[in-house]
């Protein structure tokens, strides 16, 4: 039986900044991460149920803070007791540093990246 590639998770309501995270990703990580990408924090978290029901790992979080219905750190609360092992990451603008902070304190952050996007080399390298 083939083993599961762990989880990318990439969570945006932007849909140019969403695929071009996936974009990126895709062309450095796609060999060993299968990605999973939403617009919707709501909408992402049911899909997170999901993958904790199959028994998939999830290797990374990168989530926007700023969305309609749920931030960012919200979205990471939930997801992270679902897979406390997966690195988080938050995308923020330049407006939302302080919300970084908090979350680094709070939901114990992995790392945050400025809006707007940047390919992923010095980033994310080494993350899995």
């Amino acid at each position: 039986m083939a083993q599961t590639k762990p989880v990318v998770f990439c969570v945006d309501d932007d849909a140019e900044v969403l695929a071009a995270i996936e974009r990126d990703l895709r062309q450095h990580y796609k060999s060993q991460y299968r990605l999973i990408k939403s617009g919707s924090a709501q909408e992402a978290l049911e899909a997170v149920r999901q993958l904790k029901q199959r028994g998939t790992p999830v290797a990374l979080f990168l989530v926007d803070q700023r969305m309609p219905g749920m931030t960012g750190t919200e979205f990471l609360t939930e997801a992270r007791k679902l897979f406390p092992e997966a690195k988080k990451v938050l995308l923020t603008a330049y407006a939302d540093t302080e919300a970084a902070i908090v979350s680094i304190n709070s939901i114990g952050l992995d790392h945050y990246l400025m809006k707007p996007w940047d390919p992923p080399e010095q980033k994310l390298s080494g993350f899995g």
